[in-house]
């Protein structure tokens, strides 16, 4: 939410876990015939479901009319740990990565938005590959495959606040109210670059209480939220003191259709600049420290505005944004965790202990719901709950906080 915060010290919801797919000696990599891969418009065939450990290569071919990407996607269906984009009609691309054993999926995406197509299991097999190829070649793949995450996030993003925006404008306001969280996880896993380019994130995600402080015209998600649930004529807002009707009233139609399109315009903006060469250069230049320092970020996100529930002060959605900010945090660590763990018994203990942060954190969260399924409205959770997840935080924070001086020494 500080759109002060130099992308530098957040770069950013994270991404595509190295260690399972890390750069290998050649002779130690286990070599595969390349897996054909046929991306039509409702489909991603792939020729086998599994491979060995190793170099594993795809040969993907573009049957449909849209230019297409193809993914390899880790077990929880979201970290990217291999892509190829701007196949275009008719055209073959290749994509080689060095997996670990475990499960993953393949997904195709017919106009690299939205959520893609075929989706399938895939399972990589055999033993552990050790990572042992030039660090330099690392450390590029890792901030290629952070910059491939947020490009797919705001992919997804862009034709998920159409939708939304669509419902609030047309008064839909049950199917707005559903979609909201939902819509706005896209956006949490990635905050930090928006946040990094001015008053982008102001405009997007700005409370009204923050947007009144600072003189700033209040628009975006929680300009919309406030319309769609909207207080009781004694409620008082985010701020505890400010009466919540106090020059506010709810849109009229002719309102919703500017906010509403003014998100999507927003949201185009952060799109377009996640595709542009100056976010490319931008994450080169801070390398594996700025996704290091992203993981420590987005934590701070939650520790200063979630678990407040300050963040969806009139939908109390704070656990869905909660849980975003957790997803993003943790897959920069994964990007960079094996760097951290390299670096002899010191690495090693430092990364076993962030583990075993995310896993407590991430059980205690799961008591309240899922994002599939949905969480618990945020006044639902007791005062201990409150404190359980406080505590889980800190204890995280602690080690998290050591990553970026461990992997840089």
């Amino acid at each position: 939410m500080n759109p002060t915060r130099l992308l530098a010290a957040t770069a950013v919801a994270g991404v595509a876990a190295l260690a399972l797919s890390g750069c290998v000696a050649k002779a130690d990599a286990a070599g595969t015939g390349a897996l054909t891969v046929t991306s039509t418009a409702d489909d991603c065939a792939v020729s086998s479901s599994s491979a060995p450990s190793g170099t594993v290569a795809f040969q993907i071919d573009n049957k449909s009319d849209q230019v297409t990407e193809f993914y390899l996607l880790a077990s929880d269906g979201l970290r990217i740990v291999g892509e190829v984009e701007n196949i275009a009609p008719g055209a073959s691309r290749s994509l080689t990565v060095v997996a670990q054993p475990g499960d993953y999926f393949t997904l195709c995406k017919p106009g690299m938005v939205g959520d893609g197509v075929g989706k399938k299991a895939f399972a990589v097999t055999g033993e552990a590959v050790a990572l042992d190829g030039a660090d330099a070649e690392q450390k590029q793949q890792a901030v290629d495959l952070y910059a491939a995450f947020v490009k797919d996030q705001t992919g997804q993003l862009v034709p998920a606040v159409q939708t939304f925006a669509a419902a609030y404008e047309a008064g839909d306001d049950a199917a707005a109210r559903e979609q909201f969280p939902r819509v706005r996880a896209f956006y949490e896993r990635i905050e930090p670059v928006a946040e990094a380019l001015g008053d982008l994130d102001p405009r997007i995600d700005y409370r009204e209480v923050d947007a009144v402080a600072e003189g700033l015209q209040w628009t975006g998600f929680h300009r919309i939220e406030k319309d769609l649930w909207v207080p009781a004529q004694d409620a008082l807002n985010a701020d505890g003191e400010t009466p919540a009707w106090k020059d506010w009233a709810p849109s009229t139609t002719a309102e919703r259709a500017t906010y509403g399109d003014q998100l999507i315009a927003d949201t185009q903006e952060l799109y377009d600049y996640v595709h542009s060469d100056d976010f490319t250069r931008t994450l080169e230049a801070q390398g594996v420290a700025g996704i290091s320092n992203g993981a420590i970020a987005l934590l701070d996100e939650v520790a200063t505005g979630k678990i407040s529930g300050e963040e969806d002060w009139w939908s109390k959605t704070d656990l869905h944004d909660f849980a975003a900010n957790v997803e993003g945090s943790k897959m920069a660590f994964s990007l960079v965790r094996d760097f951290a763990e390299s670096k002899g018994d010191k690495g090693a203990s430092l990364v076993s202990r962030i583990d075993a942060g995310y896993a407590d954190l991430e059980a205690a969260l799961a008591a309240h719901g899922s994002a599939d399924a949905g969480f618990v409205p945020y006044p639902q959770l007791t005062e201990a709950d409150k404190r359980q997840l406080t505590d889980l935080i800190n204890a995280l924070a602690e080690p998290l906080s050591q990553l970026t001086v461990t992997i840089l020494e």
